[in-house]
């Protein structure tokens, strides 16, 4: 039980970072803060690759 505690505990700061309240936004603001967290886990994670565009 201690084990899944801590992961939540952590992962609580991490999960709205790839899960954006995608109904409150509008669709320009949503593409920006897309690219915008690409932009942040290229950096973190030093991977370039990005998704086929639509």
């Amino acid at each position: 039980m201690g084990a899944a505690q801590r992961f939540l505990a952590a992962f609580s700061g991490i999960s709205p970072h790839f899960r954006p309240r995608r109904h409150l936004m509008t669709g320009t603001r949503h593409r920006t803060g897309t690219a915008v967290r690409f932009a942040v886990r290229e950096q973190v994670t030093a991977v370039t690759s990005r998704p086929a565009a639509a």
